[in-house]
């Protein structure tokens, strides 16, 4: 794993009561402590980028795997549902089911991650 670089600088701001309870808000939404979320907001401004959301958070390997075990899960949930009603697969049903799994396993995975930090919040 690359270390960060090392930080030796210090930015301060004053902020109201109601801004301080927003940016927590938003911090804890993305799953950040409020001076990490602070400075990938600034930084992210500064670059022309849009601050990370909740779910890059989970970095990249976790999104994938979140991913492939959604994709897993419905293929396997399929399957049984036939099974379980006396009926077979064949060989293009279930490349059928394993393409429309892929084809929408990232999007699943995000909505799961929003969801468990939404309610985390509560």
């Amino acid at each position: 794993m690359v270390k960060p670089p090392f930080r030796t600088k210090t930015l301060s701001t004053k902020v109201s009561n109601e801004e301080f309870t927003q940016l927590e808000a938003a911090a804890s939404k993305s799953g950040l402590t409020l001076s990490e979320w602070c400075r990938e907001a600034i930084l992210a401004g500064v670059n022309g980028q849009e601050p990370k959301s909740a779910t890059d958070s989970a970095g990249p390997g976790q999104l994938t795997l979140l991913a492939e075990l959604v994709a897993l899960r419905a293929i396997l949930l399929n399957v049984l549902f036939r099974q379980a009603n006396g009926q077979t697969v064949t060989a293009d049903e279930m490349q059928g089911l394993i393409d429309r799994a892929d084809s929408d396993k990232v999007r699943k995975a995000r909505e799961r991650l929003e969801q468990a930090l939404d309610s985390k919040q509560t």
